[in-house]
């Protein structure tokens, strides 16, 4: 969900990216859903957390930015509302009790955007549950891809800014400007496993890093994939496997119901 148009990949996602939801079911837990709850999964991608969530609420509405990602959830979970929609710019008209986000306001470029929406969204008194990339997420994969990139001349693309990682002090302050008030705030690291043994991090640069590679020769991206995967190995392979350097932002806030 990001101003940069991202072709995602609902098979490889699902067939080698399961993490991202994995790791959301703990999120839930600290959602807490309760049976009369309406609750919106905002950038719900395949709709698995959706799905999870609404076994648990009065109702659950999904909405992600990708059309691929929306179609891949409506034949999954048929009994599910799935919408196309954009974080920065969204609008309900009956409002939501918590609203819930996994591994998705780091495509957002606009933060300020995307808090009023969820903040204007959301009833007096309503939370909201998020967690996504934080300050130096992914650091070692991307600033060798970047290098990789301008080694070759392809200098433009090695400085595109694709993500939004902020430190909690950043975000934090972002939602209290607007009038949330911050129940809880981390900032963490989750080294993340991999699921492809031979080609781990090349798979999650096809995955999640496919735009630095615009008007990049298809000879010079199969190399450079191959190359950044090499490079990062003294920090990325652990014990045989390949991990990605994830740190990781969570987030619990309420909208203050002010008389």
């Amino acid at each position: 969900m990001n101003s940069i148009i991202t072709k995602w990949k609902p098979e490889l996602y699902n067939e080698k990216h399961s993490f991202v939801y994995g790791y959301g079911e703990n999120l839930i837990k600290l959602l807490d859903p309760k049976p009369t709850e309406r609750i919106l999964d905002l950038g719900c991608g395949s709709g698995q957390l959706t799905s999870k969530i609404n076994e648990l609420a009065k109702e659950t509405i999904g909405i992600d930015k990708s059309q691929e990602m929306i179609h891949d959830a409506k034949s999954k979970f048929e009994n599910i509302e799935f919408q196309v929609g954009d974080a920065e710019n969204f609008n309900f008209k009956e409002k939501f009790d918590s609203i819930f986000s996994n591994a998705t306001l780091h495509w957002v470029k606009n933060q300020k955007k995307a808090i009023k929406c969820m903040f204007e969204n959301l009833k007096p008194n309503g939370k909201i549950v998020v967690e996504f990339g934080g300050k130096g997420n992914v650091q070692t994969i991307v600033n060798q891809l970047r290098e990789s990139l301008s080694q070759r001349g392809y200098l433009e693309q090695s400085e595109l800014d694709l993500w939004y990682f902020p430190s909690i002090g950043e975000y934090s302050t972002e939602l209290e400007s607007i009038g949330f008030r911050v129940l809880l705030a981390e900032h963490y690291d989750r080294p993340t496993e991999l699921a492809d043994e031979k080609s781990g991090i090349k798979d999650w640069i096809s995955m999640f890093a496919q735009n630095f590679f615009k008007n990049v020769s298809p000879e010079n991206i199969e190399e450079i994939k191959n190359e950044v995967q090499e490079k990062v190995k003294d920090k990325c392979l652990i014990n045989g496997k390949w991990f990605a350097d994830y740190k990781r932002i969570r987030i619990v806030a309420v909208k203050e119901n002010i008389c």
